[in-house]
């Protein structure tokens, strides 16, 4: 016991106190951009199975790869918190209340949002080229799936579990995340498993360009010795 202990206080320790620091000082208002999500997403939910509600939603969040461009990526942005119509919307609020909270927390919201948005990006374009491919190839898709509606928040997700796991060092759990996303792909080999490696792939392009700019953040420090850092090696707490 002491040993799973001392592995659990290791690989989410420093996120733990981060998150716990700032919910006990600011309770509820460290999170006023999930907060908003949440309630946004049981909106569109609620607008979404109405008979008045539904073509609005559509225009405004749906997104399928057989659209004009522009108009995907108009709809893009609000596509994270239309819920997929066939699950169930408690897990969408969820997995947004959870994730996108830590992350608020740890990175601070436009952050979390930028992340989030490249994610989910980052599947849609690829749903456009692997059409474009064909079944043919090793990462294309049929035909078919050009016309399925893609909305939610699980490429969203994806990305921000990851980058949160590695900007603190949680190397284990950005692990599990990849290898269960590998797995989806290896099972299902869907639309929504193949958007997800997409979102991998682009979130780790960010840690690669984020771990760059404080190397040379780094470096920059290093000849006046003027700016000490904080001496734990992780990134202050921002809301």
């Amino acid at each position: 016991m002491n040993t799973l202990a001392r592995l659990a206080r290791a690989e989410w320790g420093p996120l733990f106190l981060t998150v716990r620091g700032a919910l006990e000082a600011r309770r509820l208002r460290a999170i006023p951009v999930t907060l908003g999500a949440v309630l946004l997403t049981a909106l569109l939910q609620f607008a979404q199975n109405q008979p008045w509600g539904y073509g609005f939603v559509q225009d405004i969040g749906s997104v399928q790869a057989d659209e004009p461009l522009g108009l995907a990526l108009l709809r893009t942005p609000l596509s994270l918190f239309v819920p997929a119509l066939d699950l169930p919307v408690w897990g969408a609020l969820i997995q947004i209340l959870v994730v996108f909270g830590i992350a608020e927390i740890c990175l601070g919201w436009w952050r979390m949002l930028v992340i989030a948005y490249a994610a989910t990006l980052a599947g849609t374009l690829y749903a456009r080229v692997a059409v474009m491919l064909g079944p043919d190839h090793p990462l294309g898709l049929p035909a078919t799936d050009a016309r399925v509606v893609d909305t939610g928040p699980s490429a969203a997700v994806v990305g921000l579990a990851v980058f949160v796991a590695w900007r603190y060092r949680a190397y284990g759990t950005a692990a599990v995340v990849i290898v269960s996303m590998a797995v989806e792909v290896t099972v299902k080999g869907n639309l929504a498993g193949r958007e997800h490696i997409a979102a991998l792939a682009a979130t780790l392009v960010l840690c690669g360009i984020s771990a760059l700019r404080r190397r040379r953040r780094r470096r920059h420090r290093r000849p006046g010795g003027s700016r000490a850092g904080n001496g734990s090696g992780f990134p202050p707490i921002r809301s």
